[in-house]
């Protein structure tokens, strides 16, 4: 019967493989890979393979699998910069007629039509709009 043969691990990983471990005995189990060791880890697998990093550095291969293909947990939902602030200058006189139309990433709409001076509450109807989108 043959004896199953070592298999050999490049230098590189083996050098990942000692600092995940030096990290992993000096934190809290369960606590998250520094950024820094994921991105190594990315690299490797980019030359080596994602099993053959995520293996011996005892890493969640889907995890690293996401991270390969640039779509790491953290950026499944890719946020877009919302304006912090949307100012609307009435360039008409104030009893005109407005429409306003609101279209989300899920495709719901909302139109705001009204007519008159007074404004409608834009926080409260933007923030229901959203918690319905939800």
């Amino acid at each position: 019967m043959k004896e199953k043969s070592a298999v050999s691990i490049p230098e590189p990983i083996v050098q990942l493989q000692q600092q995940l471990d030096q990290f992993r005995t000096s934190q809290p189990h369960r606590t998250k890979i520094p950024e820094v060791l994921w991105h190594s880890a990315v690299e490797l697998a980019r030359q080596h393979g994602l099993y053959a990093v995520a293996h011996p550095l005892r890493l969640d291969y889907v995890g690293l699998k996401r991270r390969l293909e640039g779509v790491s947990k953290f950026k499944e939902k890719t946020k877009v910069a919302s304006p912090g602030f949307v100012e609307l200058i009435s360039v008409q006189p104030a009893a005109a007629e407005c429409v306003i139309e609101f279209e989300s990433k899920s495709g719901g709409k909302m139109r705001i039509q009204w007519k008159g001076s007074g404004a409608p509450d834009w926080s409260s109807l933007l923030r229901g709009w959203r918690e319905a989108e939800r």
